[in-house]
């Protein structure tokens, strides 16, 4: 079987040189590029995340990215957000947004809004475990590990309910604890996401990400 293609997107928000390291040591071929026919073409996306959303999705705006993933999703094509790279599949976020950047809405891929964490300590810096349901592909293998957050914003609740004829293939969500529950990672179709970091994860995050990419091999 060959090795599978994976695009990191490339658009300015995320130190991505540790998720490229962490898949091609998982055996990937890995592009780091917002080339749109790369990214079509890739059997993979992987979309990063640091900093402000606000920022953040401009700068996926600026590459076409939401364009691009909604492309993907449509033709069943794997996508991994991961930290802010998740938060921006919701409708929104109630961070501030800083420096030139405008408020933006977020992809709308899930609805809901992102909220600052009701903890003590934020942000919520370090390993914690997770919780996983049953069915969950991703963690498989590793549902009883720790992985690395680095977060001070997050879902904090799930709405999306399928119904009738899309029950079957309701989202799996996975949830953490810090001051309160909030989504750690969501699997829904071909749309997956952490808000930890699992190229930062140790051999956990690596078993988590060669999890996905088996998805992008089928």
């Amino acid at each position: 079987m060959s090795a599978p293609t994976v695009v990191v997107l490339d658009y300015g928000c995320g130190n991505v040189r540790s998720a490229v390291r962490m898949l091609e040591r998982l055996g990937a071929q890995v592009s780091l590029t917002a080339d749109p026919q790369a990214v079509l073409n890739a059997d993979g996306l992987f979309v990063p995340g640091v900093g402000n959303f606000h920022a953040c999705v401009r700068a996926l705006e600026a590459v076409e990215g939401p364009k691009l993933i909604d492309v993907r999703l449509a033709g069943a094509r794997p996508v991994l957000g991961v930290c802010v790279g998740m938060q921006v599949m919701f409708d929104g976020s109630a961070e501030e947004a800083a420096g030139p950047a405008q408020r933006r809405d977020g992809l709308g891929q899930w609805p809901g809004m992102v909220r600052r964490l009701a903890a003590d300590v934020v942000p919520h810096m370090g390993w914690n475990t997770v919780a996983p349901p049953e069915g969950s592909v991703l963690f498989a293998g590793v549902a009883d590990q720790r992985f690395y957050f680095v977060h001070s914003y997050a879902a904090q609740d799930w709405t999306l309910h399928p119904q009738g004829a899309f029950a079957a293939v309701a989202p799996v969500v996975t949830w953490g604890e810090h001051g309160g529950p909030f989504v750690a990672a969501v699997e829904n179709g071909p749309l997956s996401a952490t808000q930890f970091h699992p190229e930062k994860s140790g051999d956990a995050g690596a078993h988590l990400l060669g999890n996905w990419l088996s998805q992008c091999r089928s």
